[in-house]
């Protein structure tokens, strides 16, 4: 009885919603066909604010194809639209009163649509973004402005604000139709002027609240900034969401050099703020190869990567990327980068998520042959001293790490030569010291791969037997190893065929396993 009830009511519900799709249909037709049924675009735009997810969609569509059809006829008027309420001057025509009229009612259909990006519905919010994306297409084809403008044409710059502020919300998560509006930032017109609109917008939120930024806001602000896809050529600026005309030579987003402004002024406007950790690492983690290369002067990062470096943790290691690029692209000078970089070595490091990058880029950091040999010593001792401790995957990574520096620089070959290999209690190391210039790793040996050659692990056993040997000047490949993983090693392991299995020699007797045991009288085992 209830299902046949609630689906009576489904039903009720579904020919309610036809028939008022079918009333915004035959309205369409009205106000189209005769100017005398003007009025029913009041009906129209109501259905806007319908509580029904399927008539309000209805009626998104059917503004859309209204207005397309009045922006292309030239129906709205053009130029300084006068107040609803103002007295109009008895010069002024009935066509000018017509067409002022119906400019207010699509600049109202224009605010209900920028309201509905905020709608409970994704698909409703999506359908209105789509619709004032076409609205601003056709007022750049069908400028509503009667002014010349020297640029060649108008792009709607006042429209494409309004929905970028509506969706860099400050208290609503709207990353999903950020995500969609992406799609029209391969506009290169639509690209430039929604990051001077962003910029436009942060500085407006800051003024708000007081230098603050609502972390909700950094979230929205971070997911548009990351969706840009800036040109690399001055030959691809050429696919705009507006139609352009023949001279546009003055025109702003035609220029790969004005992109490149825009973009650098807006990224060093976001991240002049307090970010938040997990915003802060993922700036970090595109920051190398999406914001710096990008930038008319990457130099401008060097406060913002410097402070990120001193900050620690993983923070500290995702910042090396962009300092990499700034040392030896452009002759950033860092007095204490490789006394930071040692101080960043601590057991942490081997099981953090950004472990294969840390190492990669440390590698290319202590591959220059100009390094002080205390410098490459204290790496090659710490490393050494942090093995004691690894899990095997990373001791196959770590023991050809030391062994490649120590290569590199012969003078440190003394650190496995040394007769008196020592231990924890005589190593003359200071494992505490955070300035490898005074920590004596020179004075000691890597007396720990001397350990590691007892080690549990066959592989860790063969890896460490290297040091007993001569080594060879060719250096070991490590790309392979950065990120191998404990599961890794464990397939490996269950896919190797024994000839033989060790067991033990004599049987065990009594419970626990004691031959006195009085147990071992009574049961047999």
């Amino acid at each position: 009885m209830a299902a046949r009830k609630a689906k009576r009511v489904s039903s009720s519900f579904a020919k309610q919603s036809d028939a008022e799709r079918h009333d915004l249909d035959s309205k369409l037709a009205a106000v189209l066909g005769s100017r005398t049924n003007a009025n029913a675009v009041f009906d129209i735009l109501e259905h806007l604010e319908s509580k029904k997810e399927e008539v309000v969609q209805a009626a998104i569509r059917t503004t859309s194809k209204l207005f397309e059809v009045f922006l292309e006829k030239r129906e709205l008027y053009i130029g300084d639209l006068p107040a609803e309420d103002d007295s109009l001057p008895d010069t002024c025509s009935a066509e000018d009163k017509y067409k002022m009229w119906m400019r207010h009612r699509y600049n109202s259909c224009v605010t209900c649509l920028l309201n509905l990006l905020q709608h409970s519905s994704f698909s409703v919010q999506e359908l209105a973004l789509c619709t004032l994306m076409k609205f601003i297409q056709l007022e750049g084809k069908f400028p509503l402005e009667n002014s010349e403008w020297k640029e060649s044409y108008r792009f709607p710059i006042e429209l494409l604000k309004f929905v970028i502020d509506n969706l860099l919300q400050e208290e609503t998560d709207s990353t999903l139709l950020i995500t969609r509006f992406q799609e029209y930032l391969e506009y290169d017109d639509v690209r430039y002027y929604t990051m001077t609109a962003t910029n436009d917008c942060i500085a407006r939120v800051q003024q708000k609240t007081k230098q603050v930024l609502p972390p909700v806001f950094q979230t929205n602000v971070f997911c548009l900034l990351s969706s840009i896809n800036m040109p690399v050529e001055q030959s691809s600026l050429e696919n705009f969401l507006v139609t352009k005309n023949a001279n546009h030579e003055d025109w702003k987003p035609t220029k790969l050099k004005e992109h490149k402004r825009v973009f650098e002024r807006v990224w060093m406007s976001f991240l002049k703020h307090q970010l938040s950790v997990s915003l802060y690492k993922k700036v970090l983690l595109i920051l190398h190869e999406s914001i710096l290369p990008h930038m008319s002067k990457p130099t401008l990062m060097i406060d913002f990567l410097t402070a990120a470096y001193d900050v620690g943790g993983a923070i500290s290691l995702l910042a090396l990327n962009g300092l990499f690029i700034l040392i030896h692209q452009h002759n950033l000078e860092y007095p204490d980068f490789y006394k930071k970089l040692y101080s960043l070595l601590e057991p942490s490091i081997f099981h953090v998520k950004y472990r294969a990058r840390f190492f990669h880029l440390a590698n290319l950091f202590l591959s220059s042959t100009h390094l002080p040999i205390y410098l490459v010593a204290a790496f090659a001792k710490r490393l050494a001293r942090l093995t004691l401790t690894a899990p095997p995957q990373v001791l196959l990574m770590i023991i050809p790490f030391i062994c490649n520096l120590i290569r590199r620089h012969p003078a440190c070959r003394a650190l496995i030569h040394r007769p008196n290999t020592g231990d924890l209690a005589t190593d003359p190391y200071i494992m505490e010291e955070q300035d490898p210039a005074k920590s004596q790793a020179l004075e000691s040996s890597l007396w720990e791969l001397e350990v590691l050659q007892q080690h549990y692990h066959g592989d860790v056993v063969r890896a460490a037997n290297v040091i007993s040997r001569a080594l060879s000047a060719q250096e070991s490949d490590i790309s392979g190893l950065l990120e191998i993983s404990s599961s890794e090693l464990f397939d490996k392991e269950m896919k190797k065929k024994f000839k033989s299995v060790p067991l033990e020699y004599e049987p065990v007797r009594g419970l626990l396993g004691l031959k006195s045991d009085i147990t071992a009288e009574h049961f047999a085992f």
